[in-house]
């Protein structure tokens, strides 16, 4: 098993503009798919690396609680966080040094009200 962690989903309630969000942090295009009633953005279609989506869609609720997924911050995260207030989410914990060489993280609350991690090693 390459990977511990396989998939993720992150929830929202506006598609549209999670997607606006998520492209402008991530610099990512983000093709919308349905899936019946629901509506997904694949975040990463790299067949070797861990995939997820946004989805809006039932049971789907955007919390600040529970588990966290942390995203992929390149090689710096002061980029992605610049561009994740000018999209209109909001930074809680700047960027952070974890120590013992295993990088740097930070969490953002995105326009859906979900609180998201960030991690780079630079």
């Amino acid at each position: 098993m390459p990977h511990t962690l396989n998939w993720f989903e992150i929830p929202v309630t506006d598609f549209a503009r999670a997607k606006a969000f998520y492209e402008t942090v991530l610099g990512i295009s983000i093709a919308p798919m349905a899936m019946g009633p629901t509506m997904m953005g694949m975040l990463s279609t790299d067949p070797n690396a861990v995939g997820g989506a946004i989805v809006q869609g039932e049971g789907g609720v955007p919390s600040q609680n529970g588990t966290m997924v942390y995203l992929n911050g390149g090689d710096d995260l002061g980029p992605l966080l610049a561009r994740v207030s000018q999209a209109g989410g909001l930074v809680v914990v700047p960027k952070t040094e974890i120590g013992n060489g295993f990088g740097f993280f930070a969490h953002f609350v995105d326009t859906e009200g979900n609180k998201v991690g960030l991690h780079s090693m630079g």
